[in-house]
């Protein structure tokens, strides 16, 4: 009996290196993909090249990653995690000032990595990761979750009322577009590119403030929002 609970223990205690050393491996090819975006932007990101990258055979990067949209998923889900630690440390007493701070997160990482974000936030995902739905992706975003309870703080606080997921997906939305655009137009007079973004911002949040914001459908799915309400 005892043979058989030590056989037992040594195997878990094996399989349980297992996965640390997988999961390591997994976040070296993430950290070399952010790297090869950051340099080469959307081309540079290959499969042989981030083979090269971390010293792996190709073969051993496809255990992980199926094909490039895996890894682009990958990257988008990795950076969502740090944006929304960046986004806790960044907080105020007053909720709008507090919401105002998602939306300078989100610009700051924009404006000072544009060809990740490029590659990351402006290439179509045309399907989920392996084993997940859009919607539990969107359920599992925690820097989408961290807008939430911002605009939800506004919303108990009177500054803004409505739907916080649609309300959410708006702020997210000119964010999005703003950033975007003084990506893709370096050459337009946007003037000062942070104030640029402040403004569009103050401006969603006086347009918003104004109404009572409904649901983005008739049948809202309401999967997304904070603690599933």
């Amino acid at each position: 009996m005892e043979d058989t609970r030590k056989g037992k223990s040594v195997s878990s205690a094996v399989q349980q290196r297992r996965e640390r050393h997988k999961e390591t491996l997994r976040s070296d090819l993430i950290a070399a993909a952010r790297q090869l975006v950051q340099e080469e932007g959307y081309e540079g990101l290959t499969i042989r090249k981030l083979a090269k990258r971390v010293g792996y055979a190709p073969m051993s990067v496809y255990s992980y990653f199926a094909d490039k949209q895996d890894i682009l998923l990958a990257l988008a889900q990795d950076r969502f995690e740090i944006l929304a630690r960046r986004i806790e440390e960044n907080t105020a007493d007053d909720p709008l000032e507090a919401l105002r701070a998602v939306m300078a997160e989100y610009a700051a990482f924009g404006l000072g990595n544009p060809n990740e974000y490029r590659t990351v936030f402006m290439t179509e995902k045309t399907r989920p990761p392996a084993g997940m739905t859009f919607e539990e992706l969107d359920t599992n975003n925690p820097a989408m979750q961290a807008l939430l309870g911002r605009v939800e703080a506004c919303i108990a606080a009177g500054h803004l009322k409505g739907d916080p997921f649609a309300i959410a997906t708006m702020l997210w939305s000119v964010g999005h577009g703003t950033i975007s655009l003084l990506i893709t137009f370096p050459f337009h007079a946007f003037g000062d590119r942070e104030a640029y973004v402040k403004r569009m911002c103050d401006l969603a949040l006086k347009g918003l403030s104004g109404q009572d914001v409904p649901p983005l459908s008739d049948n809202p799915d309401r999967s997304c929002r904070p603690n599933g309400t």
